[in-house]
């Protein structure tokens, strides 16, 4: 019997016949490589079975869908990925296969995500790194709010701003001062330059306190370096940086987020100190732009529900992060604020891609 309230023609579906349709609903063979499509005939088999289209989304997914990520595997954006898309794949019935693709500061999986048809079986892991680049590089063959559909938020990654235990400034007042007294004394270590959050989080602090550093930029781990000294401070991940501020190797000053976080309960924020900073990545959600209202809509009710989950929260809050539940259109305003926001600091410090 079909569920109640489904509207389908004729009056019943058989399980063969929708069988039949998801066989017919891929156009790839063995041997093929670019993602399979849901073909014409395919979608007539599904009419011919009676499927509606509210049917037909209630049925999505018939199979595999992927996530693609910009970042290497085990990094904090491959990690949230993983955890929801297993979530999906529990309650959706259909594997949610995570596609690593790093590079570009996560531009080349933007790229593959807005190439790809917009039906739904090809997602893109949204992060900050997408509203930064969406000003720092000029030439992008792609525009993120045209050509990505919001879907669903994940949650929020403030950073924290830490410093070696010899260095005099114990709070965010006494920094600013000693960085007033001391101009250009200060090493600040950074990881990724000019498209990081960070070394924008840096830049927005500069901007709003009238403070100066040296920025010293590392390719790979800063924190043997931050801990003994050679460089002073850091505006860092939490996961990066929690383990050291846990057993005393590293001072946290404050978070960037507006509200204290559970995973650092006792440090305070910028805000407090330097009224209106805030200073946040994100993760999210994305798909092309053209895929159907009803699939982002099933999509952003399965992500929140997933959110939601005490140990789902858990795992986050465990990260650092901050589960964050918004409807798509509400995730669509957040993304083009951030975007905002972003280039104006880029702007007004003058930073360029590297």
């Amino acid at each position: 019997m079909p569920s109640a309230g489904i509207p389908l023609r004729p009056s019943f579906v058989r399980r063969a016949d929708l069988r039949a349709c998801k066989r017919r609903s891929v156009q790839a063979d063995a041997n093929e490589t670019s993602p399979p499509k849901f073909s014409t005939s395919g979608r007539r088999c599904c009419r011919a079975a009676g499927l509606s289209r509210i049917a037909w989304t209630q049925a999505y997914p018939l199979r595999p869908v992927r996530i693609f990520v910009g970042f290497p595997a085990s990094a904090t954006p491959d990690i949230v990925a993983r955890l929801v898309g297993q979530r999906l794949s529990e309650r959706l019935g259909q594997q949610f296969v995570i596609e690593n693709r790093p590079g570009a500061a996560g531009n080349l999986a933007t790229e593959a995500v807005v190439r790809a048809p917009p039906d739904g079986y090809t997602l893109l892991l949204a992060n900050g790194a997408n509203a930064v680049s969406a000003t720092l590089y000029e030439k992008l063959s792609f525009d993120f709010i045209r050509d990505i559909a919001p879907v669903a938020s994940i949650a929020g990654a403030a950073l924290v701003m830490v410093t070696n235990l010899s260095f005099p400034a114990k709070t965010v007042p006494e920094f600013i001062a000693y960085a007033k007294a001391n101009p250009g004394k200060i090493n600040m270590a950074v990881a990724g330059g000019g498209a990081s959050t960070p070394f924008l989080a840096g830049e927005l602090f500069k901007g709003m306190t009238g403070v100066e550093w040296v920025w010293v930029q590392y390719r790979g781990e800063y924190m043997p370096d931050l801990i003994s000294g050679q460089v002073q401070a850091a505006f860092t991940v939490i996961p990066r940086s929690i383990d050291y501020i846990r057993t005393g190797k590293l001072r946290a000053l404050a978070v960037t987020s507006t509200a204290h976080l559970e995973v650092l309960p006792d440090v305070p924020t910028v805000d407090e100190f330097v009224p209106g900073y805030e200073a946040s990545s994100w993760f999210g959600v994305g798909a092309p732009k053209g895929t159907s209202t009803e699939i982002i809509e099933k999509l952003n009710k399965e992500i929140d529900a997933i959110v939601a989950e005490p140990n789902m929260k858990a795992r986050l809050v465990g990260l650092g992060l901050q589960p964050m539940s918004l409807t798509s259109a509400e995730f669509g305003k957040f993304i083009a604020d951030q975007i905002d926001k972003w280039a104006k600091v880029i702007k007004s410090a003058g930073i360029k891609p590297e």
